[in-house]
């Protein structure tokens, strides 16, 4: 077969064969077809779309291309959570530590931020000493004592995704729902999980913009998981204002140790534990919902979620005196105000905005290479819905260089709508799949 003939075929809509994806993915992979070819390729499939079929056969190629991770040594139920990105976003340092603290066995395999969007493993190393590079048998040997471990994409696991993502993003078909559910699952299938809950992220700080089409990603991913035997559930929920207080690395962390101390923000508690809560349930610990949702309420009123946080800082080479001591995790060394040109309701905060700001001073990275400054981003100090008076505080921004604070000072006063009349409260939480 020709590749050329297949791109022309996709071009034009048709469906292709598990043999002619696996002639596609296993030549790039090789190396025997070129960058350019793939390319057509991709931004066919950003155009014409896919079956659930030819995206279940994608899938399958990228999780073959390299290793699987065995954890049948691993007693119970194996369960992930992952998150299809957002700004502010950093439930799965919460409800991961939640979920193995009521007897959940959560390998996680994280990933890295990238544009607007956070990363968890890029958070984690805003604590001194934490690795992430943790060798399959190291990271089997953490699961087995702590029930958690954080661990990266390794060049071993879907290899093939790796090369197709660094080509998308190159490509700009990142936001194709074909393409971003069989990268997500292929990772995740490649490390041995029996069941996994996704956060599927809608609005404007999401790669998904239209409620739709996130439902049409978490669907997917929901089919591609069952079709393989394994328990799946997708939430999907709002993302047009940051969630929680905090965004940026190091900032992020001190939020994450505040909420596992019960003193967090309302919104991002009450998703955290939601997401705990059906990863205690697909981990098959509890019978039902309902007793997941009042273990992981018990898991974090009883700070057994908090130490089990740091048990894994100190596992994985980190200092955990950091979730007490902020001091010792990396600060900023300027501050800026940004305040509100009037009075009001705050009616909307654009959560791609704030992301880009946080971005643009180096809390995340344009380029897969780019270097992150871990001490810098943004705190609000107010949410969609609140009051604030003219010349009051909106958000502090932390810095540690003054190349584009100007910039990003400018876009983060643009983020902000104040308005006259108090906006109607949001879901938070909008939809199950699954």
């Amino acid at each position: 077969m020709r590749t050329v003939d297949l791109i022309h075929r996709k071009r034009d809509g048709e469906e292709l064969s598990v043999e002619e994806i696996r002639y596609l993915i296993d030549g790039y992979t090789e190396g025997d077809i070129p960058d350019y070819q793939l390319s057509a390729f991709l931004m066919a499939v950003f155009f014409a779309g896919m079956t659930d079929r030819e995206v279940g056969a994608l899938t399958d190629c990228m999780v073959r291309s390299g290793q699987t991770v065995d954890l049948s040594s691993v007693p119970g139920v194996k369960v992930d959570k992952h998150s299809t990105g957002g700004v502010g976003d950093k439930t799965s340092l919460i409800s991961a530590p939640l979920a193995a603290a009521a007897g959940a066995v959560v390998p996680m395999i994280s990933g890295r931020a990238l544009g607007h969007t956070g990363g968890t493993l890029d958070k984690l190393e805003a604590i001194p000493g934490f690795r992430t590079n943790l060798t399959i048998d190291e990271f089997r040997e953490q699961l087995l004592k702590h029930r958690l471990a954080f661990i990266g994409q390794t060049p071993e696991i879907a290899p093939a995704d790796g090369k197709l993502y660094s080509l998308r993003d190159a490509t700009a078909t990142i936001e194709s729902i074909p393409l971003i559910a069989s990268s997500i699952m292929s990772k995740k299938l490649a490390v041995g999980l029996d069941a996994l809950v996704l956060d599927v992220k809608v609005g404007a700080g999401a790669f998904m913009k239209r409620q739709v089409d996130a439902r049409r990603l978490a669907q997917m991913m929901v089919s591609i998981g069952r079709r393989l035997d394994k328990r799946v559930q997708a939430l999907i929920t709002d993302m047009n204002q940051p969630l929680g207080y905090a965004i940026g690395n190091a900032l992020e962390v001190m939020e994450v140790s505040q909420t596992l101390q019960n003193v967090g923000p309302t919104d991002l508690t009450r998703l955290s534990l939601e997401l705990a809560a059906r990863m205690i349930y697909l981990g098959k610990v509890t019978a039902t919902l309902e007793e997941a949702r009042e273990l992981a309420q018990r898991c974090l009123l009883d700070g057994s979620g908090y130490r089990k946080f740091r048990d894994v800082i100190q596992a994985q080479g980190g200092n955990p005196k950091v979730l007490d001591r902020f001091e010792l995790l990396p600060n900023a060394t300027g501050a800026r105000e940004i305040s509100s040109p009037r009075a009001g309701f705050v009616s909307a905060i654009d959560a791609e905005d704030i992301g880009r700001a946080s971005s643009m001073i180096g809390a995340g990275r344009d380029r897969k290479e780019d270097v992150v400054d871990h001490a810098v981003g943004v705190i609000l100090e107010v949410k969609v819905g609140q009051r604030i008076d003219a010349g009051g505080v909106l958000c502090r921004l932390y810095y540690t260089k003054d190349e584009k604070v100007e910039e990003a000072a400018q876009l983060i006063e643009d983020a902000f709508r104040i308005s006259t009349h108090e906006p109607e409260e949001r879901e938070l939480i909008l939809e199950v799949v699954g």
